[in-house]
């Protein structure tokens, strides 16, 4: 289905736009981006959201985690993005440790981002137990977008990357955080790495949109790791990734032809010097 010409003519996707495109069943199409010149990229795409999300501490670090990045690290990069931003709704990722099991230092950590970076919104990993925490946040007027499923900040609490909920009374609980987390007042979950047919039942049972990350396509918009769908990165190749691009293999030839011209001093040419 085609981007319906209300939704393209809308000059800053907000919260309240999500929930409409929900309404009348337009899908959210939702990207990562950590810097200035892949986010001006994508904005001028007309991309929905774009998600500052602390994957950037795998593709940009080339940590094996999410765990090492710091909130300075999430704040110089939500900034970078936001600056690059006019229409699409920037949400940047709670970093872990900023935010489980101490709803005041989520609300600091939270208030920074907005107030350093300029971001329309945080995300943050977890159901029942960050509850205190969402409401925190979100009584200070900071719009909220849970995450549920896989959490890659709980990666050493579950000791694997396997798809999550596949038995009956961790489905439920999802359910059950799902429910939590909207009757809360977040505008969003994105959940990651479930069942198709799970995914199916909370976008049908949950008001707020629902974006998936190897939820299946009955959801209400989807969001890939850019790097990962560019084919920047290759070592990552779960079954939900769909590469859209092999660009290291053309930034590898670019390089590759750069050199051989430097080395042959066919760079630069006469055009090419003062």
């Amino acid at each position: 289905m085609a981007l319906s010409k209300s939704f393209r003519d809308v000059t800053k996707v907000t919260t309240h736009i999500l929930q409409e495109m929900k309404l009348q069943g337009e899908k959210i199409a939702m990207l990562t981006a950590y810097d200035y010149s892949f986010a001006r990229i994508l904005d001028s795409t007309g991309i929905d959201v774009i998600l500052v999300g602390d994957s950037a501490s795998n593709v940009m670090a080339g940590h094996t985690s999410t765990l090492p990045i710091t909130l300075n690290e999430m704040i110089y990069h939500g900034a970078s993005v936001v600056r690059a931003v006019k229409r699409a709704l920037v949400v940047v990722d709670l970093p872990f440790g900023t935010y489980q099991g101490n709803s005041k230092e989520a609300l600091n950590s939270s208030i920074r981002i907005m107030k350093e970076t300029g971001a329309d919104a945080v995300k943050l990993e977890g159901g029942r137990e960050v509850l205190e925490s969402v409401d925190r946040i979100l009584s200070a007027g900071i719009p909220v977008m849970g995450h549920l499923g896989l959490t890659p900040q709980s990666i050493h609490k579950f000791g694997t990357y396997v798809v999550r909920a596949t038995g009956d009374d961790e489905a439920a609980k999802l359910i059950e955080d799902a429910h939590i987390l909207e009757k809360a007042g977040c505008f969003g979950i994105v959940l990651e790495k479930i069942p198709a047919v799970l995914g199916k039942k909370v976008t049908a049972e949950i008001k707020i949109p629902i974006i998936g990350i190897g939820a299946g396509r009955w959801v209400d918009g989807q969001v890939l790791v850019l790097h990962d769908m560019l084919g920047i990165t290759m070592e990552f190749s779960p079954r939900f990734l769909r590469r859209y691009h092999n660009l290291s293999e053309e930034v590898r030839g670019a390089v590759n032809t750069y050199i051989q011209d430097v080395k042959t001093l066919d760079f630069p040419n006469e055009k090419e010097q003062y």
